[in-house]
């Protein structure tokens, strides 16, 4: 079996509300397009996270010549460049390559070089590494600066609706007043309380005040 045409393929969304369907329409293309499907890692969990457990489990499944398939490069990382560049690296250390259709993919420049390219070998190699880096580089950098925004407008939008009365806190659990006004009143200390209702220091205090 050709090992340049292993791929696996990372979904993941960045709330429990939101589904994957879309992005599961790659899987159907990279079959298209001649790659054998040796795993698919689906998670909800977000971008900024780096330690994520089907990310995690992918990286460790990856053998040398895999390819690292997922819809827009913002699936795998929303970290800041430098951090988002060292957990790409931990997958290009294995051998594998990166397929993100919404930029190019690492590792295969060489179709934006074009196969007739009269340039040596040993000019043509250095060239594609670093034009590989610079547009990992662009990629990355949009990619969190996309995710700040994201993150800014859905702060404002909470900030308006708090200020309109759309937005109240949690709600006060009652029961759990309850138990820690009886238990202050038996004398139980403020850690006490807490491992017995399993519940923080903080919530008592607040609660005792």
């Amino acid at each position: 079996m050709d090992r340049q045409k292993i791929a696996r393929i990372y979904l993941r969304v960045s709330t429990q509300q939101q589904n994957l369907e879309r992005q599961r329409e790659i899987i159907e293309e990279a079959k298209k397009n001649g790659f054998y499907i040796a795993g698919v890692y689906e998670e909800k969990a977000s971008g900024v996270n780096a330690s994520r457990p089907e990310l995690n489990r992918l990286i460790d499944d990856l053998q040398d010549g895999d390819w690292v398939i997922a819809e827009k490069i913002d699936r795998i990382t929303c970290l800041p460049p430098r951090e988002a560049e060292l957990l790409i690296h931990r997958i290009t250390e294995k051998g594998a390559k990166l397929h993100v259709p919404d930029v190019f993919s690492f590792g295969n420049i060489d179709d934006l070089m074009g196969q007739s390219d009269s340039l040596p070998k040993y000019l043509t190699e250095p060239l594609m590494d670093a034009l590989q880096k610079m547009f990992l580089r662009m990629a990355l950098s949009i990619a969190h600066e996309d995710w700040k925004t994201r993150r800014g407008r859905a702060q404002q939008g909470i900030e308006r609706a708090r200020k309109d009365g759309r937005m109240k806190g949690r709600p006060a659990d009652k029961q759990l007043h309850k138990n820690i006004i009886q238990l202050t009143l038996q004398g139980v200390s403020i850690t006490g309380i807490a491992s017995a209702l399993n519940c923080s220091p903080s919530t008592v205090s607040k609660v005792r005040r």
